[in-house]
């Protein structure tokens, strides 16, 4: 008989409550150890319970990918939103946030761009397209308005500043650059972008 957790997590909880812990045992131990078993035995149901969500580890690794990028997308929508018309303000939202989403969770975060090149019918590489639509139309809206340079094309333009952020959040995640510094660290490297991709960065004090 199953127990009351168990009855408890059946009525919608526990697809929500494997992909949390799943997420906790990505960032801690990495993809390679998550365990469908441990999860369960960790959430007090039984082995076969999570196959009503998930019917292998794939699954699970797949929808905690596409998890990952749904949550990258409301992040950036957000920050962009908050950081008013201006694309110098946009470009810096962008780089922060993704910056920031990154650090603490880059195991995740490498789950989720193998998991981009998955088969078709997995949902995590449509997640990351749309993540990914979410700061290129901020850099197609800017090509097209005139603020970025005539000779570099938005989807350049955006490879450029992705290349760029990535790289960041990397270097911070293994120490090469401290994480005290990452806040100016971002903000110099966008200087940097913006004068490259033929807009004019505001002098900071």
């Amino acid at each position: 008989m199953a127990s009351m957790q168990e009855r408890g997590y059946h009525h919608g909880n526990l697809r929500t409550a494997l992909l949390e812990e799943a997420e906790r045992s990505v960032v801690e131990n990495g993809a390679a150890a998550l365990s469908l078993r441990e999860l369960s035995r960790g959430l007090g149901v039984s082995h076969t319970a999570p196959r009503r969500h998930f019917p292998d580890r794939a699954a699970l690794l797949d929808a905690l990918a596409q998890r990952g990028f749904d949550t990258l997308a409301l992040r950036l929508t957000e920050a962009i939103s908050a950081a008013g018309p201006s694309f110098e303000n946009r470009l810096r939202a962008i780089a922060h946030t993704y910056v920031s989403y990154t650090q603490g969770r880059m195991p995740l975060v490498e789950l989720m761009y193998a998991s981009k090149h998955g088969a078709e019918t997995l949902a995590a590489p449509g997640a990351a397209r749309a993540a990914y639509a979410v700061p290129y139309a901020v850099i197609e809206e800017a090509h097209r308005t005139g603020e970025l340079a005539d000779g570099l094309g938005a989807q350049e333009a955006a490879r450029l500043v992705f290349a760029a952020v990535h790289g960041l959040a990397v270097l911070l995640s293994t120490g090469m650059i401290p994480s005290a510094e990452a806040s100016k660290t971002v903000d110099t490297s966008i200087d940097g972008l913006l004068g490259g991709l033929g807009s004019h960065p505001v002098r900071r004090g």
